[in-house]
């Protein structure tokens, strides 16, 4: 089957490859998604969180990828009781355009790249705010790389959602579904 699907890769440039769904229906889900494609790294010298003109954003793929992975997400019922954003432009462009509920800027997922923001406070405040939700509440948070791997453990690509559950010691990740763009 994993032959196939590589297979069906390689053809089908773009094509969805099979996901695993089922794994953000599940109580207490939280979805860790990296924002989607926006080339570069990092932001300019001139950055200002209020002027989208001053940041790295989403080109026409990574538009393109948001909408993508949110119509896979809705095709398979996923649903989430609260979608929460970092405030940079192409993050709450992203939770907008994967259109899976009216998101929500949270500054703790705000990046903390290159000596920006504090990554241990942030993810205190993440998993405080996670903890104050009900357990079964799916819960899906679009930020950054580094916001990610700081919760998780693990890094992302773009538009890659990390599937965790909560534990007492912190985010077990339990599963990724990734759509290129």
């Amino acid at each position: 089957m994993r032959l196939f699907s590589l297979i069906l890769m390689l053809i089908l440039p773009g094509a969805v490859a099979a996901q695993d769904w089922s794994l953000l229906k599940e109580p207490g889900t939280v979805a860790l998604m990296r924002h989607a494609l926006a080339p570069g790294v990092g932001d300019p010298a001139n950055f200002e969180l209020e002027d989208c003109s001053t940041q790295r954003n989403l080109d026409d793929r990574g538009r393109a990828q948001a909408r993508k992975v949110g119509a896979a997400m809705r095709e398979a019922g996923v649903e989430f009781d609260a979608v929460w954003t970092s405030q940079w432009c192409r993050c709450v462009d992203t939770a907008e355009l994967l259109d899976m509920g009216t998101p929500e800027e949270f500054p703790a997922l705000n990046s903390h790249f290159a000596g920006q923001g504090d990554p241990e406070a942030q993810a205190a405040e993440v998993m405080a705010r996670i903890a104050e939700t009900p357990e079964d509440a799916r819960l899906l948070l679009v930020t950054h790389q580094v916001n990610v791997s700081e919760l998780s453990g693990t890094g992302t690509s773009s538009g890659e959602i990390i599937v965790t559950r909560r534990t007492d010691n912190g985010l077990e990740v339990v599963g990724r579904i990734a759509i290129s763009p």
